[in-house]
């Protein structure tokens, strides 16, 4: 009787293990899901469409936060049924900023500074 609550509590543990790695697998994968990048001919339509601001609005706007900056990346991606477009700048001090505005209204969400 000794031996099988010995085999129980490792059946137990192992369990637990398992169900803790499944939350933990779930929550990542959630996670992930929920923002996805649009590539040019999605983000196009959009903008075609109406849905997001143009380009070069959004662009404008975050260079009004660093004037005379200039753009070295930008990307486009749906977060939570919401338009993001996040753009990379480099100030005339050559330090780098990273923002994020609502590509629907044009509002800057993150204006940070890239270490």
């Amino acid at each position: 009787m000794t031996t099988m609550k010995v085999q129980s509590k490792k059946t137990n543990t192992s369990s637990k293990w398992t169900a803790l790695f499944a939350a933990v697998a779930l929550t990542t994968t959630a996670g992930l899901v929920q923002a996805r990048d649009l590539g040019p001919d999605e983000a196009l339509r959009l903008r075609d469409a109406g849905t997001i601001q143009s380009f070069e609005k959004l662009n404008a706007a975050a260079l009004l936060k660093h004037p005379g900056a200039q753009v070295e990346d930008t990307e486009l991606e749906e977060e939570y049924g919401r338009y993001i477009y996040q753009i990379e700048l480099r100030d005339t001090e050559r330090v780098q900023w990273d923002l994020e505005l609502d590509a629907v209204t044009g509002e800057v969400l993150k204006n940070q500074r890239d270490d």
